[in-house]
């Protein structure tokens, strides 16, 4: 009987492993202040495309009252 419950107990750590090892492996290691410096580049990024559509636009108006 004690082999039948040391096999059990082998088992699960096992099955208890590989769940933490899958669980990580998809998720990652991601820490609050990586997601936060992540999250600050796209928000750059956002701003910088939204001013240089702008001045692309502001360059289409000067050059469409220059004529």
């Amino acid at each position: 009987m004690s082999r039948q419950l040391i096999g059990s107990l082998l088992v699960a750590a096992i099955i208890v492993a590989v769940t933490i090892i899958a669980v990580t492996a998809k998720l990652g290691p991601t820490s609050a202040a990586e997601l936060d410096a992540r999250e600050e580049r796209q928000e750059q990024r956002l701003e910088q495309q939204e001013e240089r559509r702008e001045e692309q636009q502001d360059q289409r108006e000067d050059s469409g009252e220059n004529r």
